[in-house]
């Protein structure tokens, strides 16, 4: 019986390690994610006539959760017609921040650029987008030194603890 419990634990230790370790990739991979978005923003802005809602609406069918549930939700109040797009986006903001893996300087530069989004005409807005992803470009070079630096030194840490808990109760 000892030894069911010594492995649950273990293996209870190990996956939350592993869990941990999964948030600090799970932050480049939605930064690029993003940045991919914003592009795409920024062709339908430049080259077609679609109003914000339909481009929200075609983004949240290209890209997985939980940026397909941001664009869903941006897209809804914009639909609503209740608010600005500016106000739906820090909606949609504020419902999926912690579904996101972005930190604050993330959800900052994302703030900042709701604040310009359909305020401005064609190349003002490109240049909005544009000042976006390269503060976007900057957060995921730190997002991937962090991933590259604790990654590995989380999934040990999660066993390691684990089989010292262990040692400890028996």
């Amino acid at each position: 019986m000892k030894i069911l419990g010594a492995i649950f634990i273990l293996l209870a230790s190990t996956f939350t390690g592993f869990e941990v370790a999964k948030q600090l990739s799970e932050r480049p991979r939605q930064l690029r994610q993003l940045k991919t978005a914003l592009r795409s923003l920024e062709s339908e802005i430049m080259y077609s006539n679609r109003p914000l809602h339909e481009i929200s609406h075609m983004l949240s069918k290209q890209f997985p959760n939980p940026l397909s549930l941001f664009f869903k939700e941006f897209e809804q109040r914009l639909t609503q017609g209740m608010t600005t797009a500016k106000e739906a986006w820090e909606h949609a903001l504020q419902t999926h921040k912690k579904a996101l893996a972005f930190k604050e300087g993330e959800l900052e530069v994302l703030k900042q650029f709701g604040e310009t989004l359909g305020q401005h005409d064609r190349y003002s807005q490109q240049k909005h987008i544009l000042l976006a992803i390269n503060h976007l470009d900057r957060e995921e070079q730190d997002a991937l030194e962090q991933q590259n630096r604790y990654e590995k030194m989380i999934k040990s840490l999660g066993f390691l603890s684990g089989l010292l808990l262990v040692i400890l109760l028996m």
